[in-house]
């Protein structure tokens, strides 16, 4: 894929683009990751008719570190996507947002009032203080998002969590690892260090009243061998523009459903843009 560069007012961003001239959808990535990792879905017929925007986030993949590291927070990351909208003429796209950039997406809710709707995934909306025991399943690789030096090994460890336990023997797994294990560890630590510093009383949007109180159209979709997220809890909360009343669950997908299933999550974010 081709990186492009847009200036912002305090840094400068990467991003990725489609050629699709279609509605736009803004894709927002997970922690330690680059919008690197959207790639079926910017080279795929999705991104031939919609118009897909990936970003790098500040501190990740080819964007610039943050001058200031309370950007390294939701509210900063969020300022910089709503931002990145204006400025690529896209402030009614859809985000759609994984892990860590499922959370900026409700962060940004109300940045982009224009905004025709969210999609998250591998993403379970905390309140304050965040219940992490019953949103996240008991898994160590957990804690590594929020280390600031990474090794080789802990990185390993991190990229094979987003993973289903099957995906090891499919075509291009250990490929796709690969490529996680080296965002992981040229993603700037201070980032890492950052987020879990901004888990603090006013340092989010409480995201359980976001989800309750949201206007618009809500997809949550969701691995079935997911390893880090619980969806117990995501079903135990409100959510009344819930898309199709449900959970969409992706078979065969872990955290990354992707980069895993991209054809059958192709299809749901497609799906979720003609629903409207």
């Amino acid at each position: 894929m081709k990186t492009k560069t847009l200036q912002l007012p305090h840094q400068q961003v990467a991003y990725y683009e489609s050629k699709g001239t279609g509605p736009a959808v803004i894709l927002i990535h997970g922690n330690s990751s680059s919008g690197l990792s959207y790639q079926r879905q910017i080279e795929s017929s999705l991104g031939d008719k919609y118009r897909l925007v990936a970003l790098d986030l500040p501190g990740h993949g080819d964007s610039d570190r943050a001058s200031d590291v309370s950007q390294y927070s939701l509210p900063g990351y969020a300022a910089v996507v709503a931002a990145a909208a204006q400025a690529l003429n896209m402030p009614d796209a859809i985000l759609v947002g994984w892990s860590l950039g499922g959370h900026i997406a409700l962060e940004a809710h109300n940045l982009l009032p224009q905004a025709k709707g969210f999609v998250i995934f591998g993403t379970p909306p905390l309140a304050f203080p965040p219940a992490m025991q019953d949103a996240f399943l008991p898994n160590p690789a957990v804690n590594i998002g929020f280390q600031v030096d990474v090794t080789k090994e802990e990185a390993a460890a991190y990229a094979q969590s987003f993973f289903a336990p099957q995906s090891f023997v499919a075509p291009n797994a250990s490929i796709d690892l690969q490529h996680f294990i080296a965002d992981i560890l040229r993603t700037d630590g201070n980032a890492r260090a950052g987020l879990a510093a901004s888990i603090k009383p006013n340092g989010y949007q409480d995201e359980v009243q976001v989800v309750a109180n949201l206007t618009r159209p809500l997809a949550i979709l969701h691995g079935e061998c997911e390893q880090l997220v619980s969806a117990p809890y995501i079903r135990s909360l409100t959510m009344p523009t819930l898309w199709r009343n449900q959970i969409q669950i992706i078979p065969g997908a872990g955290h990354a459903p992707h980069v895993e299933q991209p054809d059958k999550f192709n299809t749901l974010i497609e799906e979720f843009i003609t629903s409207k």
